[in-house]
Parts: structure tokens; C-alpha cells; sequence
């Protein structure tokens, strides 16, 4: 049997990874007592199989080694928090910056601007107690769904002569969910100064 890409370093890799979870759950549940609701529609993580590292490493020209893995690309552990509201998504971004131990080593904010196709979320590569890097992605439930189902009809879609109306179609789609998240956004915010 082959070596791990990882080395010997899963258990503290899935150490981190709960770190950061129980950080998030702890601002979950104080939100919740504060706020009355949970910012937080829902929270996975992996740790990157082994063979989606390998691949990643051969498509980007690295030798498949530790060292590559936990270096040279950072989402070896990947965090993917989806919420209610924008201001939400915010809220949990502060959170994560301000732990202890944390380094954020990269930060992209495709809320505020939104890639070309319109995909929307905020990225960001935290390091942690200066030992592994991890990969955050933070968006809203209209976001996740137009996410999910942008990479079913990109996965599934052959080139075609439709291609550039589909683009303009996803875009729109896209812009659609954005402004409802807006909305929605206003809504809870003018019920929040009533109380």
C-alpha cells in the first residue's frame, strides 16, 4: 500500500479541522442566545482524499509529497459554512480572524465582487498555530444553491452552441439570488430594530 500524502499528519490535521468547528459552533450557539437564531444553515469539512491531493498536485506540476500538500496547497483541509444572511456570513468571517492562533494568508470576497459567471462567496486561507492551512468558504443558502447547481450543469455540459446564453443565463440566475439576498438582508434587519 502506498505511503499517505499526508505522512503522519491526519490526526492533527483532523485535530485542527475539529478546532476550528468548535470555534464556530461556539459562535453558533452564543448568536443564538443573543439573537434568537442560529447564523449557521449548515457546516461541513473534509480533510482532501488522497487521490483528489495526488491530482491536484500532478495538475499543478508538484511532486506528490507531504511537503506539496501541506505547503505548497493550502485547502488539504476545507471548512464550507453556509448562512442564513450576508451579515451572517460577516459575522463568522470576524470570528475566525480573530481566534487565537489564526493567520489569515489569503482573503477574496466574491460577495462584495462577484466573479464573471456570478458566483459569489468569501474565501479565505486561515493558517493555524503556524502549522496547517485551511481552506474557508462562506456563503449564503441562495449562494451555496446557485453553486451547487452551477457545478451539476458545468460537470454535465458538453460545448454547444448555447454556450453563450447558458453563461448570461447563470449570470442573471445568479444576480436574481444576489438581489434577494439583499432583500432579505433589509427585511430582517428593519425586524431586528423592532424588538
Amino acid at each position: 500500500m502506498r505511503e499517505s500524502i499526508y505522512g503522519n499528519h491526519i490526526d492533527a490535521m483532523e485535530d485542527v479541522m475539529n478546532i476550528i468547528l468548535g470555534s464556530i459552533d461556539e459562535l453558533r450557539a452564543n448568536m443564538a442566545e443573543e439573537f434568537g437564531s442560529d447564523p449557521v444553515e449548515h457546516c461541513r469539512a473534509r480533510i482532501k482524499s488522497e487521490e483528489s491531493m495526488r491530482e491536484k498536485c500532478r495538475r499543478q506540476n508538484l511532486p506528490e509529497t507531504t511537503e506539496s500538500a501541506l505547503e505548497l496547497i493550502h485547502d488539504a483541509i476545507g471548512i464550507r459554512v453556509v448562512c442564513a444572511f450576508i451579515s451572517d456570513v460577516y459575522s463568522v468571517r470576524e470570528h475566525l480572524t480573530s481566534m487565537a492562533k489564526v493567520e489569515v494568508v489569503e482573503e477574496k470576497d466574491y460577495i462584495k465582487h462577484a466573479k464573471p459567471n456570478g458566483y459569489r462567496s468569501l474565501h479565505m486561507i486561515l493558517k493555524y498555530d503556524n502549522s496547517y492551512f485551511v481552506e474557508i468558504q462562506l456563503r449564503t443558502i441562495s449562494m451555496d444553491t446557485w453553486a451547487a447547481l452551477e457545478h451539476h450543469i458545468h460537470y454535465k455540459k458538453t460545448a454547444s452552441e448555447n454556450d453563450k446564453l447558458i453563461i448570461a443565463e447563470l449570470k442573471r440566475c445568479a444576480d436574481e439570488l444576489a438581489s434577494t439576498d439583499m432583500s432579505m438582508q433589509t427585511i430582517r434587519d428593519m425586524i431586528r430594530k423592532e424588538l
